[in-house]
């Protein structure tokens, strides 16, 4: 074996040697992930770690059979005798063309075949076959004798014949006697005392022309075109192991830099060694500027007796940090050491995790300043209303309309800030027992409520029995809030209409700004029975009614006033209601 091949044999099991220490290190991140993203709800795509795991079995392989083509490259080299025009070429069809024209050549034989043992399946393939013009033979044009090709395969002993019509071996063998067959000559290709293929030759035109120097001078060609064709075939394996393995080493480093997460890792001199795309942006690095130098040069959030620590106690840290990186300002970062080990479980460095949580902290802080105007329900599906787009779906829901308190009712003399501060209180009342009840608050108008029971963001079965809860939640809320406000007794401010129907929940506005709301007849008709509600007072509709009977019959302090028909606007036909009232306690 040459320096040359022995250093590109050494450099490739190397290369091989570090993606595998890749992977294991961009498994152990990708678990620390899984564990953080867990914390938070969220999870890594399906199939990373087990596409991760396959292809470090992958990279086994390829080491193993990469390993196995360079010793058996190493071997062959020692044993390598072939002439020195066909050893210069590793393509393996130029190859087998120089062989076999060669084989023409030194024999003077009309044609030459060269067949070859398929690794798979055992048997003999035609692989090429050339004519003393040194052209090749099409399909059709193949004549030989089966019988001697299969003799010399199966015994490793070479056969010539001066004459096969008259060879009493060969003379009644049809092909020999349909095709005129004369001269053949046909020795084994021996690879370490294997019978790899054969070389047949033949002359139908002379007899004679083969003979025991042609033969001896063909074995010795056939063995160092065995070890030849060996090579070239090696050669190829070898090049599709080296495919493979390039293409590997792409994936991983797509991996890597695909990952979200900025990377990190650092040798036994806190030498930084790699850093992925991910980091450079987070910290307003480049590659270039990093590689080769010892982190705490480049960042210094990070002290070495930190990476010390981790090295040596082998152990895992992991902490949230404020820190300002130049030309970013001021970030929120998550970190995380973990012990860098190579293939052999020795710690080698320091693997770093960095992730940027600065603009997740600030959305977590938009989204409580949300939840102050917005319900828990409505903030924590906001993407599924965002999948409804500017349209809607049709469902059966029940609204819920509450009139807090007449703004003709209010006390006199307050100015505007302190009536604000004054509904607010009877509003939050309403609000908070609606979404006790798992409802939704559609809108607020000005001292009316308007809240939704089983649309896409609070499905239930029981909705019209939820809305009628929360209504008798209400009205024993805004007593208490009487009674904290010195009200006289037997006051009742608000009034509640209650409707189960069709209705169209979607999203309405622009792309820019849009609203969650419910429209359709059901909600309107839900405003009508407030408005025909008496203060302290509950109407719901037959629809409602019927949905919940069932129950309400069992909840205490509960009195049906009074069932009627009314025609309300915007309907032909007349709507059943049910006035209830809920007692005070005694």
């Amino acid at each position: 074996m040459t320096e040359t091949t022995s250093t590109i044999r050494t450099a490739e099991t190397l290369e091989l040697q570090r993606l595998i220490r890749m992977t294991d290190m961009l498994e152990g991140q990708l678990r620390q992930q899984r564990t953080l993203l867990q914390r938070r709800g969220m999870s890594l795509p399906p199939g990373t770690l087990t596409n991760l795991q396959q292809v470090r079995a992958e990279l086994e392989r390829l080491l193993r059979e990469h390993e196995e083509v360079a010793r058996e490259v190493s071997r062959l080299r020692e044993l390598e005798r072939t002439a020195e025009l066909i050893n210069s070429r590793l393509d393996l069809n130029d190859v087998l063309n120089e062989v076999m024209d060669t084989v023409i050549t030194l024999t003077r034989a009309e044609r030459g075949y060269l067949m070859l043992r398929n690794p798979q399946t055992g048997e003999l393939e035609f692989t090429v076959a050339r004519n003393i013009e040194h052209r090749t033979l099409m399909e059709n044009e193949f004549i030989i004798s089966r019988t001697i090709v299969a003799d010399v395969a199966r015994t490793g002993v070479p056969i010539v014949t001066t004459d096969a019509g008259s060879d009493e071996r060969f003379d009644s063998q049809q092909s020999v006697i349909r095709h005129g067959l004369r001269s053949i000559l046909c020795v084994p290709l021996l690879l370490k005392e294997t019978v790899t293929g054969v070389i047949y030759a033949d002359n139908r035109i002379k007899s004679g022309i083969f003979g025991k120097q042609e033969l001896q001078l063909l074995q010795n060609f056939a063995n160092q075109a065995a070890v030849a064709i060996e090579n070239a075939r090696l050669y190829e394996a070898l090049q599709a192991s080296l495919a493979n393995i390039t293409a590997m080493r792409n994936l991983l480093s797509n991996v890597f830099d695909s990952i979200a997460s900025g990377v990190i890792t650092t040798d036994v001199q806190d030498r930084i060694t790699t850093i992925n795309p991910a980091a450079c942006r987070t910290l307003n690095l480049t590659a270039a500027d990093c590689l080769g130098k010892p982190l705490w040069q480049v960042w210094a959030l990070i002290p070495p007796e930190t990476l010390q620590a981790v090295r040596e106690e082998g152990i895992s840290e992991s902490a949230e940090m404020d820190c300002d990186v130049t030309g970013r300002g001021a970030l929120n970062l998550n970190i995380s050491l973990s012990p860098l080990r190579n293939a052999e479980g020795h710690i080698e460095g320091v693997a770093i995790v960095v992730d940027d949580l600065t603009e997740q902290k600030r959305r977590e802080r938009q989204l409580n300043t949300v939840r102050k105007y917005l319900t828990p329900a409505m903030v924590d599906n906001i993407r599924s209303i965002e999948a409804l787009g500017l349209g809607g779906e049709r469902r059966v829901i029940t609204s819920l309309f509450v009139d807090v308190r007449d703004l003709k009712r209010h006390p006199l003399r307050l100015t505007p800030r302190e009536l604000m501060a004054y509904l607010n209180r009877y509003l939050t009342v309403a609000a908070d027992a609606i979404t006790q009840h798992n409802g939704i608050i559609d809108k607020y108008m000005a001292n009316e409520i308007l809240g939704l029971f089983n649309t896409q963001l609070n499905p239930s079965d029981d909705h019209a029995l939820r809305a009628v809860l929360a209504a008798l939640e209400m009205a024993d809320a805004f007593r208490a809030l009487y009674a904290q406000l010195g009200e006289p007794a037997g006051t009742r401010y608000f009034r509640i209409g209650i409707n189960t129907g069709v209705a169209t929940l979607g999203n309405v506005g622009s792309e820019t700004r849009r609203e969650f709301t419910a429209v359709g007849d059901s909600v309107n008709a839900a405003h009508r029975l407030l408005e025909n509600a008496r203060e302290g007072e509950i109407v719901i509709s037959e629809a409602t009614y019927r949905a919940c009977a069932h129950v309400l019959s069992q909840i205490p302090r509960l009195t049906l006033r009074s069932t009627e028909s009314i025609t309300v606007k915007n309907r032909r036909e007349p709507m059943q209601i049910y006035r209830f009232c809920r007692e005070d306690i005694s």
